[in-house]
């Protein structure tokens, strides 16, 4: 699944077109890269999302 779909999804973004902007700005990182909103992700996983001075680390 992609990862902007699955952020929107399981509800840690609200919106697809928000989770696609975090990715394209860098904030989403999978696995400790910086991903574009088509990368797909697997379960194990870990996904780190990044907003301003807060940050929320999962895994999948």
């Amino acid at each position: 699944m992609r990862i902007d779909k699955f952020l929107k999804v399981s509800r840690v973004i609200k919106r697809r077109t928000v989770a696609q902007e975090a990715c394209d700005g860098g904030r989403i990182e999978i696995n400790g890269k910086v991903v574009k909103p088509s990368k797909d992700v697997k379960v194990g996983d870990a996904v780190t999302v990044t907003f301003g001075n807060n940050s929320m680390s999962f895994e999948v």
